[in-house]
């Protein structure tokens, strides 16, 4: 009996359980903060890419795993995955969401009602249509607890400030800023001096923007983000009150994407003449996303003065300038880097703490 209660102190029961589903470029960083003291509490009890998974403890705790999901393990199941999360002994189970797939955040609602707590950095649920909105607060009245703090500035302070300035009675009036690490690298350094079309490539190399990098310059990301805050302010927002302005063409809008990044070029010309037209009037070009106080929300590309708060931005920082009933003589501003896996894994990974 006492040797089975020593093997039984050190192996402790973990805290949360865990199912990871995406294992690309913030699903990998995440795997390597689950090797860390800091997720000492959690445990990986299955894992997934978009076509297998690995549900095995001798394979979940190798180091290689992303590597090793990439060529073998078992066919996409998640009911194979979910039932390895509800055999495990802790208290806490959770699904992590690091993907950006539409089809799994239309689940996102449904998991919650069954009683998994569910943490993510994919915005389609709470940045996509109103009734998925909805159905998501419907859902939580359920118990389950949803983190969100990977879908709106990698983990800044933005959505936990919100709603609690909203819970103490402050009123969010105007919301204004620079939500896309992409575009705020792009144009922090677009000076006229290089096509943009240059910086663009140099950017996709650096990983700061998607594959393609149309995902970041149709402003539709950037819409869902401002949808998720406003909706967390109170403003029921449908998807299509969002004036949105795409920097991509119209005719290389329905290309398949080795073609757009042949013809990246086209996109030179027009961003050149908005570029001398702003540094004639002394200004810059930024990508700024708004939202005033009758609910008008808009985002594309504004000119500014170099004495805007957004033209002073380095590298990849975002930017969230929040004026409310309390803070309407200066905004608070929240401010630091918008992307990158490993601080977005981050954030994942404090939800998941936080549900200890």
């Amino acid at each position: 009996m006492s040797a089975v209660l020593a093997d039984c102190r050190t192996q402790p029961v973990p805290a949360i359980a865990v199912a990871l589903l995406g294992t690309g470029v913030v699903g990998g960083a995440l795997l390597k903060l689950l090797n860390t003291p800091a997720a000492a509490p959690l445990k990986l009890v299955g894992a997934a890419n978009s076509r297998r998974q690995q549900t095995d403890p001798q394979r979940l705790a190798q180091r290689n795993l992303r590597e090793q999901l990439r060529n073998e393990g078992e066919a996409r199941d998640d009911a194979a995955l979910f039932a390895a999360l509800d055999a495990s002994d802790a208290p806490v189970k959770a699904i992590i969401d690091a993907t950006a797939s539409a089809a799994l955040a239309a689940r996102h609602a449904a998991w919650l009602a069954q009683g998994y707590h569910v943490v993510t950095a994919n915005k389609a649920l709470a940045g996509g249509e109103l009734a998925g909105w909805r159905a998501l607060q419907a859902a939580l009245a359920h118990g389950a607890r949803y983190g969100d703090a990977a879908t709106v500035g990698a983990g800044l302070p933005v959505l936990s400030t919100l709603r609690r300035l909203r819970g103490c009675g402050d009123s969010l009036l105007t919301l204004e800023g620079v939500f896309s690490g992409s575009l705020s690298y792009l144009f922090n350094q677009y000076d006229g001096s290089r096509p943009f079309s240059a910086l663009l490539a140099e950017a996709r190399t650096l990983g700061y923007t998607e594959p393609d990098p149309r995902s970041d310059l149709s402003g539709e990301d950037v819409a869902r983000k401002l949808l998720i805050l406003a909706r967390h302010a109170g403003f029921a927002l449908g998807s299509d009150e969002v004036e949105v302005e795409s920097l991509v063409p119209p005719a290389l809008r329905e290309v398949d994407a080795a073609t757009f990044l042949d013809r990246l070029a086209e996109l030179d010309a027009p961003l050149a003449e908005r570029h001398a037209q702003a540094a004639a009037r002394g200004n810059v070009l930024r990508f700024l996303a708004r939202l005033n106080q009758r609910g008008r929300a808009r985002v594309g590309l504004v000119e500014v003065p170099p004495t805007h708060p957004a033209a002073r931005l380095y590298g990849t920082d975002n930017q969230f300038a929040l004026t409310t009933t309390r803070y309407n003589t200066q905004p608070m501003v929240i401010q630091g880097p918008g992307a990158g896996p490993e601080v977005t894994a981050q954030a994942l990974l404090g939800d998941v703490l936080a549900l200890a």
